[in-house]
Parts: C-alpha cells; sequence; structure tokens
C-alpha cells in the first residue's frame, strides 16, 4: 500500500493487514507542500504522489508557481519485498498557465487501463481534467484535456474538477460549481481501455483490471 501523509509520502507492506508496516518514506522538502494522494500502476512498480500546495483553494498553475510545484511526483519502486525503495524520476504538471483567478493544483484521478502502458486521467480544480502518459517515469506527457475556463476573471472563487475517474470507456468529473462533466475519451492511444468493463468501480482501493 502507498499513502500520501501530508508530509511524506511512504510505502507500506500488508502482507500482514493486522500489522501493516512502513518499509519506505519520503520527503520532498523543495518542491512538495501537501502530499495528498497516491496512486499505483497497473503493474504496482510506480506511485503517483499529488502535492495539493495551497489546498485546492490557490492559483498554483501560473507562471510564478513553475512546473514542479503543486504538480506529481512520478516514484519508481524498486528492489523486492520488504527492502522496497521509492525513487523519484520526475513531476507533472499540466502543460498550461491558469488564469490567476483559477484554483488550479494537482488532484484525485484515476488510471486508464491500456496495458502495457500507464496512462492516468487527473482533476486540476479550475485547471480541467488531464489524461497524461507516465510510461517513461522521467518523460511524463499529457495526451487530452478538457478546460471549462475560469468561473471569473474578476476575483479568485473557488471551483473547478475536484475528481475525475475513468470508467468503463467514459470520464466523470466532478465539477464543485458546474455540476458533473461526463466526457467520452477518443484516442488511439486509449481506446483498447473500451474493452475492459468493470461491474463497480472503487478507485481507493484500485482494482487489478488484468488479473
Amino acid at each position: 500500500a502507498a499513502g500520501a501523509c501530508m508530509g511524506d509520502g511512504i510505502l507500506m507492506s500488508i502482507k500482514n493487514p493486522e500489522r501493516p508496516k512502513v518499509i519506505d518514506q519520503v520527503r520532498d522538502d523543495v518542491n512538495f507542500a501537501f502530499w495528498h494522494s497516491a496512486t499505483f500502476n497497473q503493474k504496482a512498480n510506480k506511485v503517483v504522489f499529488t502535492d495539493e500546495l495551497g489546498g485546492g483553494g490557490a492559483a498554483t498553475c501560473n507562471a510564478e508557481i513553475g512546473p514542479n510545484r503543486g504538480a506529481d511526483g512520478i516514484y519508481d519502486i524498486v528492489g523486492k519485498g520488504d527492502k522496497r525503495k521509492l525513487v523519484f524520476r520526475s513531476y507533472f504538471k499540466i502543460p498550461r498557465h491558469q488564469a490567476d483567478t483559477e484554483n488550479c493544483v494537482a488532484h484525485n484521478g484515476s488510471l486508464i487501463p491500456v496495458k502495457g502502458k500507464d496512462l492516468m486521467v487527473q482533476a486540476w480544480y479550475q485547471g480541467g481534467l488531464s489524461v497524461w502518459d507516465f510510461t517513461d517515469s522521467e518523460r511524463p506527457k499529457e495526451i487530452a484535456y478538457f478546460d471549462r475556463g475560469p468561473l471569473t476573471t474578476d476575483t479568485l472563487q473557488i471551483a473547478g474538477s475536484w475528481s475525475a475517474y475513468y470508467y468503463n470507456g467514459y470520464i466523470y468529473s466532478n465539477e464543485i460549481e458546474r455540476g458533473l462533466d461526463v466526457l467520452k475519451l477518443d484516442d488511439r492511444r486509449t481506446d483498447p481501455a473500451r474493452r475492459v468493463h468493470l461491474r463497480e468501480l472503487n478507485v481507493q482501493t484500485q482494482p487489478d483490471y488484468f488479473d
């Protein structure tokens, strides 16, 4: 199991669920402010940690903040058994500057099940949602996005996509002020995911799509 614990990221052994133990712990005192969530890739040999800089209420997707703060941190898991370690590889942040009236930071997302690829959809508050590829841990890249634009250009008001989850061919995004967005993903790189159907999805427990 992996956890984002506000001040750090942890990797745990839950082989014995009654006695879980932390086997590695990482910090990023330079660029991470608030470790918020942890997502494994399908093979469980990587973890994506998010930094919710500003607690979701600040405009952090701008030139002033830069590309590494309020971003994702991609970590490879190396080693075996209880000697596994988290090794930092890169940051990912949406490659667009948002208005200073838009709260924007990395937030909740889920995997897109394509065998042999590490693909994810993720919410960025008023940065919209982003579909990105981290198959190469050191060179993550965005492949699609959806952005409603600022709620207002006068003052900073809280709005935007709080979570974006992929489920049975569609992306479901909870927009804080403007309701539920349902988007169809149409791209040759993600099309194989349409063949994967689940009766239900709990993003927090992360199903094994190809067991």
